[in-house]
């Protein structure tokens, strides 16, 4: 009996070997930029900036058109992207250290189901937790890093060069996460040049010619409540330090371009190393960023508010599960940054706390099969210092109709997307309009209640 039960044990486990056994659970890489708004891609149309590498990575998965965030600033966004909850649930306001527990977090989760979890670059949700990662890097806020021997490098160089450090030296034994957050496309704000590329970029834009936006004068600008159209407003503020002329303009934009082309350049780099250890192909690939960019339009820089260019961010993915034969789709669906933890936890079987409000977006590219999604969804954002700085701002968002409402001065605004897409009229008074006005009140509380 004994030597049938060796045998047999033989027979199983090499029927497993040559069956295959249970799939290695999927590494996760997050590419994660900085002010970086939807159409900052090649393959989104944009006519000026090159970013080949995310080109092909759209290429080789599925890029999402309409993917938003539910907040537009550095460190709530962040806190969304950890947590899957909008921030009246996990309650970082602006530069705060969210609530949500940490084992909460998809770092957080993974890390405790044997990943082997790091983090490269900023981070922005108070003190780095250091002690919560296998591998961490924080650093933020300039362009250029001095290091220990007094040279200088470049925030993106020191990302790559991290990146790289994180991917050759993990253990091999275990799955792993890396969530690599870009400092670029951030302007160095304390910097009269606000923008800083590395010096071998400078070549790059220097025969273009950047369009200026059809709204990106005082014409428009004077078009926003009485309240933004002001020199108070933090987002005018900073118009005049990057836009005010057409020569700034110009300059400016074209040093923006070539902090994008680095990051491009920086992503191409972490995914050919992904290739080169024969590991793409069992590991989730996000390129997102954390908010949208104004570049002049309504007279405005920076982000914050809920108007398209500020809300609407790039979002690549791609996924091994994915069928080959789908490769280079477009998704026209409302994903948000609030769906990436669970769409992480769902690629890697971990199970996502209650808590979390956002969706698995696999199906999306998936299934063959029609999937039931979101039309519309809430957007919110808190006072920042003052209500002259930046006020208070919600919405409800669909892609044919926009409700916004300033709490702050209790206004409200509608906009008629499809009519009107870049947002130039606000038809909140037209009568005609009085039945969705009063349908989008109703749906904009309920989701607004939701949110909490």
């Amino acid at each position: 009996m004994k030597l049938q039960a060796l045998l047999f044990l033989f027979l199983f486990v090499f029927a497993c070997d040559a069956l295959g056994s249970e799939p290695k659970p999927m590494n996760v890489v997050v590419l994660f930029a900085d002010d970086w708004r939807h159409d900052t891609l090649g393959c989104a149309g944009n006519p000026v900036v090159k970013t080949p590498n995310l080109d092909q990575m759209a290429k080789e998965g599925v890029r999402f058109t309409h993917n938003c965030v539910t907040t537009s600033i550095c460190g709530v966004s962040r806190a969304t992207l950890l947590t899957g909850q909008w921030m009246s649930r996990h309650g970082n306001k602006a530069f705060d250290v969210f609530k949500t527990p940490w084992s909460e977090t998809y770092p957080g989760l993974l890390r405790a189901n044997g990943y082997f979890v790091g983090h490269v670059g900023k981070w922005h949700n108070g003190k780095f937790p250091n002690e919560n990662f296998d591998f961490g890097r924080s650093y933020s806020g300039t362009h250029w890093i001095k290091q220990k021997d007094e040279t200088e490098i470049h925030v993106t160089e020191k990302n790559e060069r991290d990146a790289m450090e994180f991917l050759r030296s993990r253990p091999t034994d275990k799955p792993f996460c890396l969530t690599l957050a870009f400092f670029a496309t951030h302007a160095e704000d304390g910097n009269p040049k606000q923008y800083l590329p590395q010096p071998k970029s400078m070549s790059l834009y220097q025969d273009v010619h950047v369009p200026v936006p059809k709204t990106a004068s005082d014409e428009y600008f004077k078009r926003l409540p009485p309240f933004l159209a002001n020199e108070k407003n933090e987002g005018r503020n900073r118009w005049h330090w990057r836009f005010d002329t057409p020569e700034r303009y110009q300059e400016y934009m074209k040093n923006y371009y070539r902090l994008a082309s680095e990051v491009d350049a920086t992503c191409g780099k972490v995914i050919a190393e992904l290739k080169a250890q024969g590991l793409y192909e069992s590991t989730l690939v996000i390129f997102t960023t954390d908010n949208g960019y104004f570049h002049a339009e309504h007279g405005l820089a920076d982000k914050w508010y809920p108007h398209q260019e500020s809300i609407r961010v790039p979002l690549i993915v791609h996924d091994p599960r994915m069928p080959k034969a789908r490769a280079g789709e477009t998704n026209d669906e409302f994903t948000l940054n609030a769906d990436l933890a669970p769409t992480i936890l769902a690629a890697t079987k971990i199970a996502a706390p209650s808590k979390m409000q956002g969706r698995d977006i696999a199906s999306l590219y998936t299934s063959d099969k029609p999937v039931q999604w979101r039309s519309e969804y809430f957007y919110e954002h808190a006072t920042i210092r003052n209500t002259d700085f930046i006020p208070a701002s919600e919405a409800l968002v669909r892609k044919d109709w926009k409700y916004m409402f300033w709490p702050d001065f209790n206004q409200e605004q509608l906009f008629d997307l499809k009519a009107d897409p870049l947002e130039e009229n606000d038809v909140v008074a037209d009568a005609k309009n009085a039945n969705v006005l009063e349908q989008m009140r109703e749906r904009f509380a309920q989701l607004r209640a939701d949110a909490k």
